[in-house]
């Protein structure tokens, strides 16, 4: 019975238990880079964060920020340099470097842009960080990941993207702020792409073991409920409008990062719609995208298969389809 709820991930490498001091390199101090950064630090994740940035002058300006407020907590060793000086042996690398994506520009449009810069990096991360755990942040992120993937050689456990944890956390928001109730309490899943094609999983959406949309829960409407629709696209489309509004997003997807970064050094055999390879699950082969995922020290432990509704399969086919389609066309 139990064997059935997990799918084991297909190349899992026994990757031991960081010991101290874990070390931290974050590749892009850029707004979500300093995000992360400023998340990671006050929550006292890493022993040695280390800062990368193309502009070497801002990566040390960040440092010393950061470094003049480690009085007022736990202590963190913070620096500016590169995996190939102070970032050796680095437990976790988490990269967030990249083009910007502009107002009314689609996470896809960021591709071949961002393939360019990951050549570089991830050549040097094989080189002087062989052992660590990859966290893509980087839009595409199922791209980037599935590009870090293929750059590295890495076992697939070791490469994760941030996927859809966020619109994870968005979809729990929303309707937590609709049920009246704590989004802790709420618990719901988007899955496939981080992005226009992604999967709302109305089927499991539960609120203390009762489901909304089944008649589980008082009122409950059906998911194609208006109502729920123009929620779903709420969470799709948050990030464009947050993008519009201020230039970019950061605070939320820091935090999203932060919460993954825990997870391993903890090895708390968390799930997480994070992003990484799919082959044979529903069908689908040699696309990463986000599925509810167990992670722990060794990166992704397992993969949760998750019984979707006919409807559901079908629009997360579609997903990898989309994905598959940017895939086919990249130069690696």
């Amino acid at each position: 019975m139990f064997e059935k709820l997990f799918v084991p991930h297909t190349d899992s490498e026994v990757h031991g238990s960081s010991i101290r001091p874990r070390k931290g390199v974050i590749i892009g101090a850029g707004q979500v880079g300093m995000a992360c950064a400023y998340s990671l630090l006050i929550q006292d994740c890493f022993d040695e964060l280390i800062l990368q940035d193309i502009q070497s002058d801002r990566a040390e300006g960040e440092v010393m920020d950061l470094r003049h407020g480690v009085p007022l907590i736990n202590p963190t060793d913070v620096k500016a340099g590169t995996v190939a000086d102070v970032g050796r042996d680095a437990d976790i690398i988490i990269i967030t470097a990249g083009a910007n994506q502009k107002p009314g520009e689609t996470r896809l449009d960021l591709v071949e842009r961002n393939v360019k810069i990951f050549k570089n990096l991830i050549a040097d991360i094989v080189q002087y960080c062989p052992n660590a755990i990859l966290l893509i942040v980087t839009n595409p992120v199922d791209i980037m990941t599935y590009v870090s993937l293929k750059l590295s050689g890495f076992p697939s456990s070791r490469v994760i993207g941030s996927g859809t944890v966020l619109d994870t956390a968005r979809f729990r928001t929303l309707l937590a702020a609709k049920l009246d109730i704590d989004p802790r309490s709420v618990h719901a899943y988007i899955i496939g792409e981080h992005g226009d094609s992604e999967v709302a999983v109305w089927s499991k959406v539960n609120i203390s073991g009762m489901y909304l949309c089944d008649g589980g829960w008082e009122g409950s409407p059906s998911a194609e409920d208006p109502q729920l629709q123009e929620l779903f696209w709420q969470v799709k489309n948050a990030a464009y409008e947050i993008i519009q509004r201020k230039g970019y997003t950061s605070y939320a997807i820091g935090l999203a990062v932060t919460e993954i970064v825990k997870a391993i050094l903890r090895s708390q055999e968390r799930i997480f719609t994070v992003s990484s390879i799919v082959n044979g699950l529903y069908g689908i082969d040699e696309v990463c995208l986000s599925l509810p995922r167990v992670v722990n020290e060794r990166g992704i432990l397992k993969t949760v298969n998750l019984t979707l509704s006919d409807t559901e399969r079908q629009q997360l086919t579609h997903s990898a389809k989309v994905l598959r389609e940017v895939f086919d066309n990249l130069t690696l």
